[in-house]
């Protein structure tokens, strides 16, 4: 490096870091809360220029699009130029199959890292979930972001969020100067499709008898504010982020309308366990310990830095309520229109747990063939 290059390098760092407008990357730019950060990034006079990712190009003109696969090695020579990358191309639809989907991830997340430290960016976001912290009936509420992380890899995704967390852990060593933040939402709400949103799709809210679960949200703009301040270096480390507080049981009971069915354990975690092994329903067994268990977290080092949510949980409750108002699940597993008014509230409940019966007609089907 010539002499004049290291003296305005040394400019730049010894810049203070509320002085500089950095550029700022965002991998799947193009949709849901990708989409909704870089329009926000667009936006602000906090940052200097937004250069979005994605495999199609999104809505937001103010912002430079680059047209590829985070998997692309590539993409290292579009992050030149960026301070920080905010990498959410992640795929966690319950209709894409397991192996692919943690191909996409883990690929695309270490990729991204990898390309991030050869671009010379300081700083990569990334975003998981509170869900790996685990969901244990022995678990603190709320749960502090240092918390050990005791998730498991039998819920949907979760095994690749872990597998996201412990990248991010191994980074810095592994790329020294590149500084790692992870971001981890209770349950998103707002143009979200999960196990956890489909929980109130049901006619019935099944409750396993001796739980105690305790219900926190966090509604995708706050989750954007979240990002954005981890973006501009206004909080860093691990970031757990939702609304204050948390509700009980009955509090969603009352507040949604919505009565509970009552099951024992066995029975529920065995009709689950079956139902998605024969592929009837699109959720793990595992799934349920998320709607069993504590797992809410305090945000307490977002709240230092001076973020607040702007959302309640009783809000995004109802927000939740009125998007899957009509849609109809069962076990997990969404129904048409005519199923769900064949069925009924009562059948619902006899469905499931009469499983044996769908287990015994789907392993007879499967001899016939």
């Amino acid at each position: 490096m010539s002499s004049p290059d290291r003296e305005v390098r040394a400019a730049r760092n010894d810049t203070p870091r509320t002085a500089r407008r950095p550029v700022v990357a965002v991998t799947g730019a193009a949709s849901g809360a990708g989409a909704l950060l870089t329009q926000r990034l667009a936006e602000s006079d906090e940052i200097k220029h937004v250069l979005a990712i994605d495999e199609r190009r999104g809505d937001v003109t103010e912002a430079q699009w680059h047209v590829l696969d985070v998997r692309d090695p590539a993409i290292a020579e579009k992050l030149r130029g960026a301070d920080v990358v905010v990498h959410l191309a992640v795929d966690l639809d319950l209709g894409t199959d397991p192996a692919a989907r943690t191909a996409y991830n883990v690929r695309g997340t270490q990729t991204v890292l990898t390309a991030a430290a050869a671009a010379g960016v300081r700083r990569v976001v990334l975003c998981t979930s509170a869900m790996v912290y685990g969901a244990l009936p022995d678990n603190d509420v709320p749960l502090a972001e240092d918390a050990e992380l005791r998730a498991t890899a039998e819920a949907t995704g979760v095994g690749d969020l872990l597998e996201i967390e412990r990248l991010a852990e191994r980074a810095p060593r592994a790329h020294p100067g590149l500084n790692v933040t992870v971001v981890r939402p209770a349950i998103l709400v707002g143009g979200t499709d999960t196990a956890l949103t489909r929980y109130f799709e049901s006619p019935r809210l099944l409750v396993v008898a001796g739980s105690r679960p305790t219900w926190q949200f966090c509604h995708v703009e706050d989750l954007v504010s979240a990002l954005e301040y981890a973006a501009l270096e206004k909080a860093e480390g691990e970031l757990a982020v939702g609304c204050d507080g948390w509700l009980e049981q009955e509090e969603v009971e009352e507040l949604s309308g919505i009565r509970r069915m009552e099951l024992p354990s066995a029975v529920a975690l065995g009709a689950a366990s079956r139902l998605h092994r024969l592929g009837l329903t699109p959720s793990p067994a595992g799934d349920l310990a998320y709607t069993m268990h504590p797992w809410a977290v305090s945000g307490s080092r977002l709240h230092e830095a001076g973020w607040r949510p702007r959302w309640t949980n009783e809000e995004v409750l109802a927000e939740l309520l009125e998007e899957v108002s009509g849609r109809h699940t069962l076990a997990g597993r969404r129904l048409g229109r005519k199923d769900a008014t064949t069925l009924g509230a009562a059948g619902a409940t006899v469905a499931l747990v009469g499983t044996a019966a769908i287990v015994r007609r789907a392993r007879k089907a499967r001899r016939r063939a």
